[in-house]
């Protein structure tokens, strides 16, 4: 604020002379804005989605700034949450702040992860089913009153490939012997001929994944064992 004095001296002049009057105002002082960064994009937080790797801070954000990403804590929620949990190890960000400024730091502990279910197949209707048994069964079949068949399942459930199966034992026996699909729709081994008397010791000897308590014949409708 400046104001006008009027001095008036011996010689009757009159000299102006500005003063200044300084007027102090103690104003509040002002309090530090603690700003939290992204550790991905380094831009604010609330900026991130406007940044190029809003994706990449993305869990993140869902751990340290929910309250400006409401959305996508609602999105990760439910089946969502393993996978926020796995793509925080792999960035490798804690949920630490300091200084306005995050900071980003390898995760010492491991987000313990719930055991997965086993896959259960269902059948028309609902009926749930049955995970098959590891074995092989052997039967012998008469065709047209006289021609024998024997046929062969269940190898492949040892990892045996059936059609190179269908080849040893063809050469073995001296027959022909085929991969086809049974009444079930499942592929098996028909092998001409009645080779039941020893077939058991060829497929423990050619393939040992099969035990000889994994076989089984097919005797009267029955499944007798093996051994």
């Amino acid at each position: 604020m400046t104001k006008e004095i009027h001095i008036h001296r011996p010689h009757g002049e009159i000299q102006r002379k500005s003063e200044f009057c300084c007027c102090s105002v103690m104003a509040e002082k002002p309090q530090p804005v603690r700003v939290l960064y992204c550790p991905v994009c380094s831009l604010p937080a609330e900026y991130c989605e406007f940044g190029p790797d809003f994706e990449k801070c993305k869990p993140w954000l869902i751990q340290n700034a929910p309250q400006l990403y409401p959305d996508l804590v609602k999105d990760a929620s439910g089946k969502d949450a393993d996978k926020v949990a796995e793509q925080l190890q792999s960035t490798g960000i804690s949920s630490g702040a300091s200084d306005g400024a995050a900071t980003s730091v390898l995760l010492r502990c491991q987000v313990p992860q719930a055991p997965k279910q086993e896959e259960v197949k269902r059948l028309p209707g609902g009926k749930i089913k049955k995970k098959e048994k590891q074995e092989v069964v052997i039967e012998k079949v008469i065709r047209n009153k006289r021609k024998c068949i024997t046929t062969v399942k269940g190898l492949d459930l040892f990892g045996v490939k059936l059609s190179e199966a269908s080849k040893k034992l063809g050469k073995k026996f001296a027959t022909g012997a085929s991969v086809v699909k049974g009444p079930t729709e499942k592929e098996q081994i028909d092998v001409q001929g009645d080779i039941s008397y020893d077939i058991v010791e060829f497929i423990t000897d050619t393939w040992p994944d099969v035990p000889e308590t994994a076989i089984f014949f097919i005797e009267d409708g029955r499944k007798v064992p093996a051994a």
